[in-house]
């Protein structure tokens, strides 16, 4: 019996990133601004960045079996619970060091669940459909960030910090919901036996590869998420208004850049070659960004950007999807999430040694240089990779679910 995609199931999983990716950054921006008026330091802020990132890149070994050993109708449900008890928690503590604990226990929750609705995506439709599939989720998380800010200024200036945690604790009842609601499952006892093949990410140097590329680059140019604000704000003089403008134009450009990828996936190598293209795309923009005299001209800069780096993630999502059995994927995007995160870590740790000592659009330009830099040398062993994939490319698996659930 032929497999048809179901589009209902993709549009119940991208509802429930977007409403949860919302939450998440509701959540973030209470956080850190309480932290601030309480008079905590960039200590305690940089501590609270750490908590929230270090568990995905640490725990991703055995977060991606867990998303491949267990059902994920029980993962989504139990990790949603308790996200939301968490949350909730948050809302009526005030201590740092309790918050920065708090925080450390969601990301641990999150460790699990983005595998896991990760993995499930590629399960729901056929192998054709991914990229398409990819593009829904991609463009749902970019509208949950894009919603997040605005919503969080208002709320937080209304209300303070506890209602937009409040809300963040229930946004992750839509994981509960989207856990009962879908009837595509991976269901660890269904390939328990295949599960216990040993697939590694080194196993497919293509892979390996695209993985490096990625976080090196990332790791180049992700010091500008510090150097961004000083660039804005004291190099280029500009408002707060037109701060938030050039931010939510990168997470604008990226719900673009999630639908204009959004295509039909009938020549899965190509997708290797768009995702080197778009990092050198990404690059490219924030290289240009130093050049920028007023910071008007960053919007349609940061758009582009925002743009390539939408169509980064669906391309990535949909190589993983081809190239992994399905009986693995959550290891794999485990281990995609946490190469990322913890290349991010990194820029994020650089830019904040760098930023006090040098100028700011020295540090862009820099950050732009250091990305591209990471591509071209990546592009040489992407070369050698692929031919030897040509010659002997891995099994892999069909799109279809490992295990299926015709009714709630």
């Amino acid at each position: 019996m032929s497999f048809t995609s179901r589009w209902g199931d993709v549009y119940v999983a991208a509802g429930a990133r977007a409403v949860s990716t919302c939450g998440d950054f509701l959540a973030a921006t209470a956080l850190a601004l309480a932290l601030q008026q309480a008079g905590a330091g960039g200590m305690a802020v940089s501590g609270l960045l750490l908590a929230a990132s270090l568990p995905l890149a640490v725990l991703a070994p055995v977060t991606g079996r867990i998303a491949d050993r267990l059902d994920s109708r029980l993962i989504l449900v139990v990790a949603g619970l308790l996200q939301a008890a968490v949350c909730a928690a948050l809302a009526f503590v005030h201590q740092p060091a309790v918050i920065i604990a708090l925080v450390a226990v969601l990301a641990c929750g999150l460790a699990v669940t983005q595998p896991t609705l990760a993995a499930l995506v590629p399960a729901m439709v056929r192998r054709e459909d991914v990229a398409k599939a990819s593009g829904i989720n991609q463009t749902a998380g970019a509208m949950g960030m894009l919603i997040a800010p605005a919503l969080a200024g208002i709320l937080m200036g209304q209300f303070g910090s506890s209602l937009p945690l409040l809300l963040d604790a229930a946004s992750y009842l839509s994981l509960v919901a989207a856990g009962l609601l879908l009837r595509t499952r991976r269901c660890g006892g269904a390939t328990a036996g295949k599960d216990r093949v040993n697939w590694r990410l080194s196993h497919d140097r293509l892979l390996t590869v695209m993985v490096v590329a990625v976080a090196a680059v990332i790791a180049g140019v992700g010091a500008i998420n510090v150097i961004e604000v000083f660039f804005i704000r004291d190099t280029l003089g500009a408002s707060t208004t037109t701060y938030g403008l050039v931010t939510g134009s990168w997470a604008a450009g990226s719900l673009i850049g999630g639908v204009l990828f959004a295509r039909r996936s009938h020549d899965p190598e190509r997708y290797l070659w768009g995702v080197l293209l778009t990092l050198g795309g990404v690059c490219a923009m924030v290289l240009a960004g130093a050049a920028a005299w007023t910071a008007v001209l960053l919007i349609p800069l940061w758009l582009i950007g925002g743009a390539f780096n939408g169509g980064l993630n669906v391309l990535t999502n949909v190589v993983l999807a081809h190239r992994v059995p399905a009986e693995a994927r959550g290891r794999a995007y485990a281990a995609m999430g946490a190469a990322a995160q913890g290349a991010g870590m990194a820029g994020l740790l650089l830019g904040g040694v760098l930023v006090d000592r040098f100028d700011p659009r020295l540090l862009v330009a820099a950050s732009g240089i250091a990305g591209l830099a990471a591509v071209l040398t990546c592009l040489p062993w992407f070369r050698r990779a692929a031919r030897a994939s040509a010659a002997m490319r891995p099994g892999t698996s069909s799109s279809s679910p490992a295990c299926l659930s015709t009714g709630v």
